[in-house]
């Protein structure tokens, strides 16, 4: 049995910067009237401007599903989405599928001086090199070199034990 998905309009999926053998998985209409399209290797999220914005899976931090909104919050600190979804289809499961497949190793420590950091080893779908990065709890400075080098140590010890 073939699952029927929307087509993607035509002006959408030109607009669209699509890597060469990514492929569309999921596909939903937004409020504003574009989309977002979930793909084989990124998440495809409308711009303030016009477009879109590729946000490569693993780099995605964390995405949640509430209320007829897509949240997005993207590693390091970057960029926050929020996208209203009109009719979410797949999207949703697709997104927590892709962003989950990347996920090598996480995770959580109490550093030396104190305070916690998440630290996450996530494979990009593309192949390569695991890519770290850290979640420091709030109240902590990200900045901090002191603290960076705690964190630095413990992924140090991580990487040892998983290999990575």
């Amino acid at each position: 049995m073939r699952l029927r998905r929307d087509p993607l309009p035509t002006a959408v999926r030109d607009a669209l910067a699509l890597q060469r053998g990514e492929r569309v998985l999921a596909t939903a209409p937004t409020r504003g009237g574009s989309h977002v399209v979930a793909t084989t290797t990124a998440l495809h999220l409308p711009a303030p401007g016009g477009g879109f914005t590729r946000v490569p899976w693993e780099r995605v931090d964390h995405a949640t599903w509430k209320d007829g909104h897509l949240h997005v919050q993207e590693t390091g600190g970057r960029a926050r989405h929020d996208v209203r979804l009109t009719r979410p289809g797949s999207v949703p499961e697709t997104v927590r599928e892709r962003v989950t497949a990347t996920i090598a190793v996480s995770h959580q420590a109490v550093l030396p001086g104190g305070g916690k950091v998440r630290i996450a080893g996530r494979r990009p779908t593309t192949g390569g090199d695991v890519r770290w990065t850290f979640v420091f709890e709030p109240g902590l400075d990200p900045a901090d070199p002191g603290l960076r080098a705690q964190a630095e140590q413990v992924l140090e010890d991580l990487r040892r034990q998983t290999g990575l």
